[in-house]
């Protein structure tokens, strides 16, 4: 009877620590930096990039928030949408090789922008617009390196790459892919608008429901299969036990 009792201590704590597992694990994957949409046309113009900033930690509210556009492969005619609470800053730089254009030759382009003033509260997030008027064509990528300040002073620096089939690092930047125009799978031929502040609010609380939604189908998925063998378990186990008692 002892042996049989540790054995069903040992299956439940299993089965314990496999549940919680999968819900850090998801919790994890949800709380990178990310830029929104993934992809876009090379030469893309006029269009939106959503940088989206979830808070991961327990007792502090994100601050700061710094994001850094490369000057190799400039973004050309940034603008920022204004944010409920926040104050935006967009910081220019020249550039080592002009760029020409239908328009003229552009020498500066913005190298960063810094958003101060508001609070990303625990267990939320938020989505901060940027638009552009044209993205670069010589490359196949943008990488947006992104610093996150806390209210107890922690800073996440959001600036590692990722390696191309490799396993992603613990604080990976957003990355934009930049497809061959005309591309299927390209997001960015189409021009797009900053939201409304309405708008931006009610695409918010959708994508969060549908996030949410997914994600905990997802978990609860995992956590019902891990449930279900652990029954099993417990099932054999007292088989063998009522088996020998019997005898």
């Amino acid at each position: 009877m002892s042996r049989t009792r540790t054995t069903l201590r040992r299956a439940g704590a299993v089965t314990a620590l496999t549940v919680a597992g999968l819900l850090a694990a998801a919790g994890v994957a949800s709380a990178h930096v990310t830029v929104h949409p993934d992809s876009y046309a090379k030469g893309a113009t006029d269009g939106v990039l959503t940088f989206r900033v979830p808070n991961e930690e327990d007792n502090a509210s994100t601050t700061k928030v710094q994001v850094f556009l490369p000057t190799d492969h400039p973004v050309l005619g940034v603008l920022v949408h204004p944010q409920d609470g926040w104050t935006a800053q967009v910081t220019n730089t020249k550039l080592k090789t002009p760029i020409k254009t239908d328009d003229g030759t552009i020498t500066d382009a913005a190298s960063e922008v810094t958003f101060t003033g508001g609070k990303i509260a625990p267990g939320q997030y938020e989505d901060f617009n940027v638009a552009f008027g044209q993205l670069p064509e010589d490359t196949d990528q943008l990488t947006f390196k992104t610093l996150q300040t806390y209210s107890d002073g922690k800073v996440v620096r959001w600036i590692e790459d990722t390696p191309k089939g490799g396993k992603a690092p613990e604080n990976p930047a957003p990355v934009l892919k930049l497809t061959a125009k005309g591309a299927e799978d390209g997001a960015g031929t189409s021009t797009a608008s900053p939201a409304s502040s309405k708008g931006s609010d009610s695409a918010k609380s959708t994508a969060s429901a549908s996030d949410s939604t997914a994600r905990g189908l997802g978990i609860a998925g995992l956590v019902a299969g891990v449930l279900g063998l652990a029954a099993a378990g417990f099932a054999v186990v007292r088989g063998r036990s009522a088996g020998s008692r019997a005898q």
